[in-house]
């Protein structure tokens, strides 16, 4: 069975910030000892063989390691929302998303709490769990993080955000981006083997393997396209490739409401309170066309709304809680 003690220093992130949770300090992620869920529940916006018609088991924890400053869940990465729960409570929550129909249990930002989360996941295929297992990440893992994954995890469901170290100093203070980031996504693609399906309800259903999302930002084409070359040079077809046009700028309206830590990211960096323009999008899925990739995700315009925003409202967090 899997250890769920917390280490007296923390280094289950790339951050390593040696932080005592189990003796309730906080890390850089902002997560305690407790381990702490903000929602669980049917999500239908990811991507096609992970949501299917009949949604995916969403998990979405509380903290996060990176806390990017254009966070469109800053709520429950950088706020106060969720609650706290039991290694058991979870495992139930796997299994009650399975018994509402889920195609897989989708752990979000699951990183600060991978000791508990695979410790539940294992108790639940106990207990008769029988879907996939999709770790859902910013990318900003260690390479002994995902190979502790081994035989817990299915799938990776993982960003790879930035190309520059600038950039990624810039919007999450964390110059060491790319290079992690690369080191932890060739440990996934070792452990999770080339992208694998089954059929539900006559369609693809992702049962291994890696996504690989790059979320576009404003003004960040060139860095775009790094990372897209970069994709296929390294991985090739042993990934799968979805590029994002859902960037909400929701940096504005924080700050207006009187959040000092939006207020202060819009007067560092002006440009995240900006869409990224259709155009600007349609040339970066020219440039994976010109690069001979032939299977990526991509989306229509007038993807970046707030509707891709859950409510973090404790919906299936608790016993008998469920949409």
């Amino acid at each position: 069975m899997t250890d769920t003690m917390l280490p007296a220093a923390c280094d289950l992130c790339p951050r390593a910030c040696g932080a005592n949770r189990y003796a309730g300090k906080r890390g850089a992620c902002g997560a305690d000892d407790k381990l702490m869920v903000a929602r669980a529940a049917l999500h239908f916006w990811e991507e096609p063989p992970i949501s299917g018609t009949r949604g995916s088991g969403t998990v979405f924890f509380a903290g996060c390691p990176l806390r990017c400053s254009y966070c469109q869940n800053a709520v429950i990465a950088v706020g106060g929302a969720g609650a706290p729960i039991g290694v058991d409570r979870l495992a139930d929550i796997c299994l009650e998303l399975e018994g509402q129909g889920a195609l897989n249990v989708n752990f979000v930002t699951p990183t600060q709490y991978a000791l508990q989360a695979r410790a539940a996941v294992e108790k639940a295929r106990a207990l008769g769990l029988t879907v996939p297992v999709v770790w859902n990440t910013s990318g900003y893992e260690t390479v002994r993080s995902v190979r502790a994954n081994a035989g817990v995890v299915d799938a990776y469901l993982t960003d790879f955000k930035y190309a520059d170290p600038a950039l990624a100093a810039r919007y999450s203070n964390a110059p060491d981006y790319p290079a992690v980031a690369l080191a932890a996504l060739e440990a996934m693609v070792e452990e999770a083997g080339p992208p694998r399906f089954d059929e539900v309800d006559g369609e693809r259903r992702l049962i291994g393997g890696v996504v690989v999302r790059h979320l576009m930002l404003p003004g960040a084409l060139e860095d775009s396209k790094r990372v897209v070359r970069l994709i296929r040079e390294r991985f090739a077809d042993s990934v799968l490739l979805s590029l994002m046009n859902q960037y909400t700028p929701v940096l504005p309206e924080a700050a207006a409401s009187g959040d000092a830590r939006a207020a202060a990211c819009l007067d560092r960096c002006p440009e995240l309170a900006h869409r990224v323009p259709d155009r600007e999008y349609e040339l970066l899925l020219d440039f994976a066309d010109a690069l001979g990739i032939e299977d990526y995700f991509w989306q229509e315009g007038g993807a970046a709304e707030d509707s891709f925003i859950p409510p973090f409202d404790l919906v299936g967090v608790h016993s008998g809680d469920s949409e």
